[in-house]
């Protein structure tokens, strides 16, 4: 009855769900891994954000980097704006608008600065045409902030572009921008939060990073796929049952004419 199963259709059909099995399962662990990066990562965000504030030299200093595990620590700084080194960072997206973030270097004294990403500033009426940058405030201020790392191109995904206009860049980027300074950038830059004292005009404050469900999805789709594995097996399953049943039917209504047709 079975030996339809051995038939080339069949056969095809076999190696279809042999394949289709552990490249779903294989699936499933990848979703199950991307939900357990994103949950921790979801988690070390939080803390970051809730943690108290640390000096900004406690996690980077000249010429270093910013740590994956201290990405959004919040942090303090205390200096002097200056306004002569300011940099616009292009094609930068806020509440749906296309503008600039405003970076101005904080000089901290001992021949050491942070940039201090100051806020968003809506792109001008064309696009040649310069946005209106409130000023930095005068004199010695402390700056609080979300810590980030530098921005590359391969950590970004943005393309470095050549031949912009004087004062602005695609990437905030101490290692490039630290180039003709006359002092010492530390490494990753600040995202500016409050600051005393106040400003009398400032750039829009950027949000806080979305946390989002922490890899729900991932686990979502991770389920899915190992449904699928069952959906796989219990549909061969079923086509199977229902082969066989079909030939057993045939079978038996061959047998019936051929006794009808058989002389009494």
């Amino acid at each position: 009855m079975y030996r339809f199963l051995l038939t080339r259709r069949w056969i095809a059909l076999h190696i279809v769900v042999l394949l289709v099995i552990p490249a779903f399962v294989l699936l499933g662990r990848w979703q199950f891994g991307r939900y357990e990066e994103r949950s921790a990562g979801s988690d070390r965000t939080t803390a970051n954000l809730q943690a108290p504030p640390v000096p900004v030299t406690a996690l980077t200093g000249v010429g270093g980097t910013v740590r994956d595990q201290d990405k959004y620590r919040t942090v303090t700084a205390t200096g002097t704006f200056d306004p002569a080194h300011q940099l616009l960072v292009r094609r930068r997206v806020q509440d749906g608008a296309v503008g600039f973030y405003v970076v101005t270097p904080l000089v901290t004294g001992d021949g050491r600065a942070v940039l201090v990403n100051r806020g968003w500033v809506r792109a001008g009426a064309t696009a040649d045409a310069l946005p209106e940058v409130p000023a930095p405030a005068p004199g010695r201020v402390t700056v609080t902030g979300r810590l980030r790392p530098a921005e590359t191109e391969e950590t970004s995904g943005i393309r470095d572009l050549k031949g912009l206009p004087s004062g602005q860049i695609m990437m905030i980027d101490p290692a490039t921008l630290g180039a003709g300074l006359p002092y010492r950038l530390l490494g990753g830059f600040v995202e500016l939060v409050r600051q005393s004292p106040e400003a009398a005009a400032a750039p829009a404050p950027v949000p806080e990073p979305e946390v989002g469900e922490g890899g729900g999805l991932n686990l979502a789709y991770g389920v899915q796929w190992w449904l699928f594995i069952g959906v796989a097996v219990g549909g061969w399953a079923l086509l199977i049952r229902r082969e066989a049943a079909d030939l057993k039917a045939q079978a038996a209504r061959e047998t019936a004419g051929t006794l009808t047709a058989s002389p009494s």
